[in-house]
């Protein structure tokens, strides 16, 4: 293969490519009409087992419907396992068949969840209250709280801006409505099969937490992350037993002793290859002594379910952003319930100076735009606050 070969061939694999943009946006459609689906049947009395299968098995079953009849098979189906995670568990908690958990009335509800298109991931997360009517109070502050910190997100997550001016201003905002931005939650950077990019944008600049600077570029796809608490935002892992999240580490080898782990390690490299999954897919009693062996030599990275003090409340929202060349388009995203948040951030000049950034590009030259396909965010049903163009 000549070098050109090579290099049209690697360039096809990013957003330059329309093919590429149509699987992005064919996921991001499949994973939004998931979380359409999962956030009704949020009721008092569902236990949350059975909401996490149903997010996945709408993902498998429509992400099985598409792209059929292409002669190149092509991977697709889940690329963030169903995390149902309440009140003040921050992220991951997606439990096994045998979980007893259910919701209940003025529960705060966080969905993540994922979906991929031969590689190309779009992922999402929403905070949903178990009540009628307008959210008022606290709940209404943490999650304003990460709202507006998205919408400053995705119009500081674009090329020529730095990952640092992110996470600056995101503790800023979450500040505004007297809470915190939680520790430890990284947005990456997406790329084929990859959902942990080497670009990341850190939530909280700490000393035990460093990450590399790093511009954005166009082309490229990121999942802004934004997990706000009331609390200190120091999240816990209290149990290592609620983890039922993972991913191989494909980096890694180790000759496994026990025959259960061979045994579970073979059925994930079968069936979970790249992206994270739940151990409820696999079967529970192998599992669960199969798992700790593998987890122990670095096999598979644990995503652990995290807490905040009991009391506190956590909002969760994550979107999934393509750097296209005529600006950010926002490809995931679920519209809020009513927020009567007790802050009033109006007369902050620095979140009002960045909510009326815009997210399309201004083009050189001058020239007329053409017509097409409105990507201000996709005119985003979720957006809270009016978005003023460039």
């Amino acid at each position: 293969m000549s070098d050109d070969e090579g290099n049209k061939e690697e360039k096809e694999l990013d957003l330059t490519s329309p093919d590429v943009v149509t699987k992005y946006k064919s996921a991001a459609e499949i994973v939004n009409k998931a979380l359409q689906t999962v956030v009704p049947q949020c009721k008092p009395g569902v236990k949350v087992v059975d909401l996490c299968e149903k997010g996945d098995v709408f993902i498998r079953e429509q992400a099985g419907s598409v792209y059929k009849n292409v002669k190149k098979k092509i991977e697709r189906g889940v690329a963030f396992p169903t995390c149902i995670s309440v009140n003040n568990t921050v992220c991951h908690f997606s439990p096994l068949a045998s979980d007893e958990t259910v919701l209940e009335e003025n529960d705060i509800v966080k969905i993540d969840m994922g979906c991929h298109i031969d590689g190309f991931i779009a992922v999402v997360a929403h905070t949903h209250v178990i009540q009628e009517g307008p959210i008022t109070g606290r709940a209404a502050d943490v999650i304003a709280a990460a709202n507006t910190a998205a919408e400053v997100a995705l119009r500081l997550v674009r090329p020529g801006k730095n990952n640092k001016d992110v996470t600056e201003a995101i503790q800023k905002v979450a500040a505004a409505y007297d809470c915190k931005i939680v520790e430890g939650v990284l947005s990456h950077q997406l790329k084929q099969f990859v959902i942990d990019g080497n670009k990341v944008i850190l939530s909280v600049a700490n000393p035990e937490t460093r990450v590399d600077d790093a511009e954005f570029e166009e082309n490229e796809v990121y999942a802004v992350d934004i997990v706000t608490s009331t609390g200190e935002g120091k999240p816990r892992l209290l149990d290592e037993r609620q983890t039922t999240v993972y991913k191989r580490a494909v980096d890694k080898n180790y000759h496994l002793k026990m025959k259960s782990s061979r045994f579970i390690f073979s059925e994930i490299s079968q069936k979970f290859p790249i992206m994270p999954f739940s151990a409820r897919a696999l079967e529970e009693k192998r599992a669960r002594l199969g798992l700790v062996e593998c987890v122990n030599h670095d096999l598979l990275q644990p995503y652990p379910v995290l807490h905040e003090k009991p009391g506190d409340l956590v909002a969760h929202i994550k979107f999934t952003v393509l750097l296209m060349p005529n600006g950010s388009d926002r490809i995931t995203s679920h519209p809020l319930q009513q927020l009567q948040s007790t802050k009033n951030i109006d007369n902050d000049s620095e979140i009002k100076a960045w909510l009326a950034l815009g997210t399309r590009t201004k083009k050189k030259g001058g020239g007329k735009k053409k017509k097409g396909k409105k990507t201000d965010a996709q005119e985003d049903p979720a957006e809270a606050i009016p978005m003023d163009q460039e």
